[in-house]
């Protein structure tokens, strides 16, 4: 049941209890009434305020509507200026004066009085990291728009008709504008010291390369650049479907080209100009961003971003190191359970080197991933009404990463459907290199990547209709990739991992994730170097070397985005603890799910209050 209509019910109830009073004309009467009617009141028009404001930031984020499955402004793409940055900053500030100056918090419901927090944490978070907006790194190997953008119109802009399809050739040049603007402010940062590792570069001009390499940038090219193939292919959908005729697909095909040739291509070899020729002024060996000017506030900032607590950097290593510890005594477990005579390190390099658990690395090979990662999904699926109330109804497909944007042992990734079920979520697995995909891992990354993890929980989040808008599109590191790491849990308690392998793999993800609290923070807060964070990571688990290698140079150009995984699963598991105590035979674990996942992402202190509220609600 909603929220909202629980308090209604809840507050009807105390009426009913004894708390009634009589009027001078002696009928009793409720005092409840009244307060119902002001808490309905001010919900109603603090909700109408947050779906209006929630139309604003839209506005401003062209790309945004588009992955929502809309197309208002479908031929525009972001202004990524520092002005712009700045003008949705005051734009952000303007409603958090409206929303104090405006609304009255006691009269609001329970379930209100969390939105109006929550927008309160997300302009005060934003406001925090403002003052730090060069520290970012603009192009790196990880989400950087090299590859992100020609991505987003591969993959979300969606063509339907001839307009679309026009609106697809405008935004080749939209992109062109806004990798411009990235690369003026890249060269911001650089000039005032802020410039990712040399790997990084080298990953940059190689996927740029990449996305202008083969026809019609290359008129001698028998394979066709990422967006010229993209965008034949929906030209000819177009003409198959009916929508153009022959003369019109020509047009359009020109029309493609010349945007591709003229503003693409151009601001493409820009950037990769600029990378080549700013190599040698980034560090061979990577530096955390501690070693920046203010770099220790920064790296605290973003601590508290990713995950949505007040630990420390020394609080944070400290609790990775405990959590690499117990982990490991489950590790000797299974090794013993297994019967492998021989130490951790040995079971490690075991599995680690054993054929038996490597997919052929060839198409072949990556297939079997792909099908055997749908097999390990469909199992889970169906046992999610045992353990959810709320289903999601998106639907779930898993695709191998196109080639442009691949990289070998780069990590998984998922990307979330529309609302309305156009557009299915997507589980993205990266297979140039089968070597880095061990079987052992597979199964724990498909329910993290897909159900019962991301999938399940951004669906759930998107199809909310009982809360403002804008609680169905925000997002916090440390709920959804807490929740992914549960999920991964979740999945042993749900009958997964019969395969002891596989779940030593389970295992092995869950050190991995304990393991980036310790390299994260070494790395930006102790000045460990990329070397000590390899040979942390390869002396504590049996991840493949490229996976490693992988992960570390991650950490470097996202700094404290790793330390949200454990810290919010370790959240989760404790507050679900704490239900099971205070409830006893009350105790549901649907109920427990639904009431984590029916608000939509928020952070910790947030979500432990709404666990809070839900314990004391059943205890009545």
């Amino acid at each position: 049941m909603p929220n909202f209509f629980k308090i209604i019910l809840f507050v009807a109830g105390l009426s009913a209890c004894g708390q009634e009073r009589v009027s001078p004309a002696g009928e009793v009467t409720s005092q409840a009434e009244p307060i119902i009617a002001t808490t309905i009141s001010e919900t109603q028009r603090l909700n109408q305020w947050f779906d209006e404001r929630n139309e604003e930031a839209l506005a401003m984020s062209p790309m945004a509507l588009t992955s929502l499955g809309r197309k208002d402004q479908y031929d525009s793409i972001d202004d990524a200026s520092e002005a712009a940055a700045e003008e949705e900053l005051q734009w952000q500030a303007q409603t958090l004066a409206d929303l104090k100056a405006n609304f009255d918090y006691q009269a609001l419901s329970s379930d209100a009085k969390i939105s109006y927090d929550l927008w309160v944490y997300q302009v005060e978070a934003a406001q925090v990291m403002a003052p730090f907006r060069r520290y970012a790194y603009i192009f790196e190997q990880m989400n950087g728009a090299q590859a992100s953008l020609p991505n987003f119109l591969i993959n979300l802009h969606k063509v339907d008709n001839e307009a679309d399809m026009q609106a697809y050739i405008t935004r080749i040049g939209g992109i062109s504008h806004r990798l411009d603007q990235l690369l003026e402010r890249a060269k911001i940062g650089a000039e005032e010291g802020v410039r990712p590792p040399q790997f990084a570069y080298e990953f940059v001009v190689q996927q740029a390369t990449a996305v202008i390499s083969g026809a019609p940038f290359d008129a001698e090219s028998d394979a066709d650049a990422p967006l010229w193939a993209d965008a034949k292919t929906k030209i000819e959908a177009l003409l198959d479907a009916g929508e153009i005729d022959e003369a019109k697909a020509v047009e359009l095909l020109g029309l493609v080209e010349t945007a591709l040739l003229a503003s693409f291509e151009p601001s493409y070899l820009a950037l990769i100009a600029f990378m080549e020729a700013d190599y040698e002024n980034a560090d061979a060996l990577a530096r955390g961003v501690g070693a920046l000017e203010n770099g220790a506030s920064y790296y605290q900032a973003r601590l508290a971003s990713m995950t949505t607590t007040t630990l420390t950097a020394d609080e944070i290593h400290s609790l990775g190191l405990s959590e690499v510890t117990r982990i490991q005594q489950e590790m000797e477990a299974l090794k013993d359970r297994v019967g492998f005579d021989g130490t951790l390190q040995d079971f490690f390099s075991y599995v680690k080197s054993n054929t038996e658990f490597r997919y052929p690395n060839d198409d072949e090979g990556r297939q079997g991933y792909l099908d055997d990662s749908t097999a390990f999904i469909d199992t889970m699926r169906n046992r999610l009404p045992d353990y959810f109330g709320v289903l999601p109804q998106a639907g779930l497909e898993v695709r191998r990463v196109e080639a442009f944007r691949e990289r070998d042992g780069a990590p998984q990734h998922y990307q979330a459907g529309t609302p309305d079920g156009s557009r299915p979520g997507v589980y993205y697995a990266h297979l140039s290199d089968m070597n880095s995909m061990p079987k052992t891992e597979m199964e724990s990354i498909a329910y993290h990547e897909g159900i019962p993890g991301h999938h399940l929980q951004i669906s759930i989040q998107r199809e909310l209709t009982e809360v403002p808008e804008f609680r169905t599109l925000s997002g916090f590191t440390a709920y959804s990739e807490g929740w992914g790491l549960y999920a991964e849990y979740l999945s042993k308690e749900m009958g997964a991992f019969e395969d002891p392998y596989k779940d030593f793999g389970r295992l092995n993800s869950e050190i991995w994730r304990a393991i980036r609290l310790v390299v994260d923070t070494g790395i930006h807060a102790k000045g460990w170097s990329q070397e000590q964070a390899v040979e942390f990571f390869i002396a504590n688990s049996s991840i493949s070397e490229g996976q490693i290698r992988a992960e570390v140079r991650r950490y470097f150009v996202m700094p404290g985005q790793a330390t949200g995984y454990k810290i919010g699963m370790l959240k989760i598991l404790e507050l679900r603890e704490k239900a099971r105590n205070e409830l006893g035979d009350q105790f549901d674990i649907r109920a427990f799910h639904d009431t984590v996942l029916v608000g939509g992402a928020l952070p910790l202190t947030i979500l432990e209050r709404v666990v809070d509220e839900w314990i004391a609600e059943t205890k009545m």
